[in-house]
């Protein structure tokens, strides 16, 4: 008679396990976007058009560097990652590659005029880079630009930016000693 009740509590334990698995499966499927709502529909979000383009500073700094180096470069602004860098490495996960990179930007990108080829990327940085994970996001954008081959000018924002010490900069950053 002891056998039987083994075999229903070997039951109870599978039942209890699938039903952990099944509520496991569903809320990664509602936190991954398979199920938007109740009925199963895709939920459409709702955007508007933000009225800048660029904070207050960036619109100024990049005034500042098309009065410095428009006539030499073209100027993009808030460049993300896989815009500028080569992902698909021989020999490394491409697709873990592109996670890594793709929510990342920098402020400003200079290319030159004739093919726009990326010549220096730009952070202009503010408060936010004081904090210890932007930091460390921060160490790790110049790591990648690094290794790629891109330079990376970083310019604090003091509020105002002269057009003239700009270009100097923008000039020792493309030509070291």
């Amino acid at each position: 008679m002891g056998g039987g009740s083994g075999i229903i509590t070997t039951m109870t334990n599978l039942f209890i396990l699938a039903g952990i698995l099944l509520f496991i499966a569903i809320a990664v499927a509602l936190f991954s976007g398979k199920f938007e709502n109740i009925n199963g529909e895709k939920a459409q979000y709702q955007y508007r058009r933000k009225n800048f383009f660029l904070t207050r500073a960036e619109h100024e700094c990049y005034d500042a560097f098309v009065e410095a180096v428009g006539a030499e470069y073209r100027i993009f602004a808030q460049v993300h990652l896989p815009t500028l860098v080569d992902h698909t490495i021989r020999g490394q996960d491409w697709r873990a590659a592109l996670a890594h990179i793709n929510r990342k930007s920098v402020d400003f990108v200079l290319c030159d005029k004739a093919y726009l080829s990326p010549k220096l990327a730009i952070e202009l940085d503010d408060k936010s880079h004081e904090r210890p994970d932007r930091q460390e996001r921060d160490r790790e954008v110049e790591r990648i630009l690094r290794e790629a081959g891109v330079p990376l000018l970083r310019l604090e924002n003091h509020g105002n930016f002269n057009p003239s010490e700009l270009a100097q900069q923008i000039k020792e950053t493309l030509n070291p000693k």
